[in-house]
């Protein structure tokens, strides 16, 4: 069933892709992103709104004493009397935000869309609230209508979704787009034959991560300041397990680690059987992102999902303007702009974030590890991507910072990332996992790790996708996730030669504070073929001498048939 459903979101996500390209030719991707994103936005809100009021009419209609929801129809004068009321209390807005789903007023649903925009400009779609006519001026119009529609009846939207009209999109593609996005049944889908045990929320959100990564190739390097590839968020999701209390992303980009968390707690529920809905009352979400046109998408990714945030009052530069400057997270993730080197104002020179140095006005590398680290619990633990640079650079007081943080015992994890995981760069980076304690914690079962940090690395794992692109197997985040939490706790843990290995401060003072996995790892292990060593040195030195003596002597002959064709050597 799982392969079933993968073919048929592979084959949905192409189809809709192929659908919004169509606009590349009067647009740029820079911005027929926010058309498609939007109409997207409209479709899983609308598809999670319609999947509940079926949910809904399920319960009103039960027979007899158990129906505590609404009267029988028996108990009503007429037929259309009974159908009135049950209308009017499928439009009670309690019912849906009590299922932590998204409220969709009636302009701003996708059977409003779909029947409307075929209409001729000009004809009368609706009264508004003072009894005057609302008229259809364009489909581009019914689009923006629909968006602010939803922003009146969801204050923490207001001002986010980003109105269509500004880029002048033909009519007739906009109804396309709107149709190709309609022809398909995203609750309770059937392919093959088969019927998928996947929601709108599912599929929907599935489509619109797949649209981020291919915007983020579309634009390039500038697309990737919005997306951080799906394997690495997972993978830092599951290592730090962020099952309940605040989590902050001071580079949050579209809120994709913030998604993750919200699918562990999915995941977990199903496994260990509790309500995944109530256990989200215990996350808190804060963000902060300075690309104006990325805080909206991050909003937007958080409204189609239900998931309650806090991004401060506006975009703004995380180090220049900190949106949340009392917050002590229990987690922090983030995956910053690696090496940024126009960060520096001189109002940050005694600013209380460089606890444990002040960092070189060229690069933000250990500005971002210390502000993250300002904004930690006491119990809290945290991971940023970061380019490999900052496991070893020296100069700027980058070394001394990275002393500091090592001796104070900050540093519980370091993972090296093979290359090419990224769309919009390709120097290589790693994540480190921090954490100001490290003392055992019975609740939680991990032991004393005081002194000690764990080396892992991942270079050698994962798969090429395509000829750019590498990525993760499921089998290899729970390589990585694995090993990490038996050295948390001890349960089973070993070194493994060339993958990983657990080093004391000592290890690390010999190693002159440098945090590359590759140092301490070493090399792996050969595998034992029966062979005693001195004897098999001897066998590969003696095959090696005479293959040197073979490559001499048909370098000799050569030599000689060139000089008699008349060639010098």
């Amino acid at each position: 069933m799982q392969n079933l459903e993968q073919e048929f979101l592979k084959e949905l996500d192409d189809k809709l892709w192929k659908a919004a390209d169509k606009l590349r030719a009067n647009l740029d991707a820079a911005n027929y992103k926010h058309i498609v994103l939007g109409l997207i936005f409209l479709k899983y809100v609308s598809d999670a709104f319609d999947e509940r009021q079926k949910e809904l009419i399920a319960l009103f209609q039960q027979d007899g004493d158990d129906n505590i929801y609404f009267m029988p129809r028996e108990d009503y004068d007429s037929e259309q009397e009974y159908q009135q009321a049950l209308a009017d209390e499928l439009e009670i807005l309690d019912y849906y935000r009590e299922a932590n789903v998204f409220w969709v007023p009636r302009a701003a649903r996708w059977s409003t869309l779909k029947e409307k925009a075929i209409l001729p400009t000009g004809s009368v779609l609706w009264k508004n609230a003072q009894g005057e006519d609302v008229k259809l001026r364009s489909v581009s119009w019914l689009v923006d209508n629909a968006l602010e529609a939803i922003e009146s009846n969801n204050a923490k939207l207001k001002g986010i979704l980003n109105r269509i009209s500004q880029y002048q999109l033909d009519s007739d593609k906009l109804i396309g787009l709107i149709h190709s996005f309609s022809d398909t049944s995203f609750a309770s889908p059937e392919y093959k034959g088969q019927a998928l045990s996947l929601h709108s929320k599912d599929i929907l959100g599935h489509v619109y991560e797949y649209f981020l990564g291919q915007f983020a190739l579309a634009e390039g390097k500038q697309g990737g300041q919005y997306y951080t590839p799906k394997s690495i968020v997972t993978l830092i999701v599951e290592m730090l397990q962020p099952y309940s209390g605040r989590v902050y992303d001071p580079a949050m980009g579209s809120g994709g680690f913030f998604v993750s968390s919200d699918k562990f707690i999915e995941e977990k529920a199903t496994i260990q059987h509790y309500d995944a809905a109530e256990q989200r009352q215990h996350i808190s979400v804060y963000g902060q992102e300075s690309n104006p046109t990325t805080w909206k998408l991050a909003a937007m990714n958080m409204a189609i999902r239900g998931i309650d945030f806090n991004f401060g009052k506006k975009n703004a530069d995380t180090f220049l303007d900190d949106q949340h400057p009392d917050l002590r997270a229990d987690f922090v993730m983030a995956n910053p702009p690696f090496n940024i080197k126009d960060w520096w104002h001189e109002s940050l020179a005694d600013d209380v974030r460089w606890q444990y140095g002040t960092p070189p006005k060229g690069n933000a590398n250990f500005a971002w590890v210390q502000h993250m680290l300002h904004h930690l619990a006491p119990t809290g633990s945290m991971a940023l991507l970061l380019a490999n640079g900052s496991m070893s650079s020296n100069t700027n007081n980058e070394g001394e910072i990275r002393k500091r943080l090592i001796e104070e015992d900050l540093v519980e994890c370091m993972v090296a990332l093979p290359g090419q995981l990224f769309t919009n760069t390709q120097i290589p980076a790693c994540i480190w996992f921090l954490t100001k304690n490290k003392a055992a914690d019975t609740k939680s079962g991990k032991v004393n790790r005081q002194g000690e940090v764990l080396f892992i690395d991942a270079r050698q794992l994962g798969y090429m996708r395509d000829r750019v692109l590498r990525d993760f197997t499921a089998e290899d985040l729970a390589t990585v996730t694995d090993v990490f939490h038996a050295w948390q706790k001890d349960e089973g843990y070993e070194n493994q030669a060339g993958f990983c290995f657990s080093a004391s401060l000592t290890d690390m003072q010999k190693h002159d504070f440098v945090l590359t996995p590759g140092r301490y790892v070493g090399a792996a292990a050969e595998i034992d073929d029966g062979e005693p060593f001195a004897e098999k040195m001897a066998r590969l030195t003696s095959t090696l001498k005479e293959q040197f003596a073979e490559s001499a002597r048909l370098e000799a002959e050569i030599k000689k048939n060139l000089a008699g064709l008349g060639y010098e050597c």
